[in-house]
């Protein structure tokens, strides 16, 4: 057998699979702008939204806390410039806004946020930047809202 079978670390995570679907449909959205965007706000968001599980992903692979977080909190940025991105494009009438994607969009913030303070809580209840543990998943991180 040529590839192995088992889920990776950040696979495991509902927040890196919330990111991806973010991704798709980002893709989805801007494939509807003229063509003139293609190389302006259609390549902007497309690189925030994929920049996003991305940095999950190479923040999940990381042995130690600090690391994780690192990475999680870059992902963050992206997921705000995406944010703006998503504001903008009804602004300058590329597309009406998206409400399944500004959902996902908020239930993504919400998870990754969740899952920072996880980790950083654990971190300083061990008052150490020792490796960690990556959750099976993050459900109980279903936030309502991104902080």
């Amino acid at each position: 057998m040529i590839g192995d079978s088992k889920e990776r670390p950040h696979q495991r995570l509902d927040v890196w699979r919330d990111a991806m679907e973010l991704a798709a449909l980002v893709y989805a959205y801007s494939a509807g702008f003229p063509a003139e965007e293609r190389y302006g706000l259609t390549a902007q968001m497309r690189r925030a939204a994929v920049s996003v599980p991305s940095n999950i992903a190479e923040g999940a692979a990381r042995r130690y806390a600090p690391e994780l977080v690192r990475f999680l909190l870059i992902a963050r940025g992206s997921l705000s410039e995406l944010d703006t991105q998503l504001a903008l494009a009804p602004r300058v009438g590329l597309a009406a806004p998206d409400q399944d994607l500004l959902q996902l969009l908020d239930r993504t913030f919400a998870r990754l946020n969740a899952l920072i303070r996880s980790i950083d809580g654990a971190a300083a209840v061990r008052d150490e930047p020792g490796s960690y543990e990556l959750p099976m998943t993050n459900h109980e991180s279903r936030a309502q809202s991104h902080a």
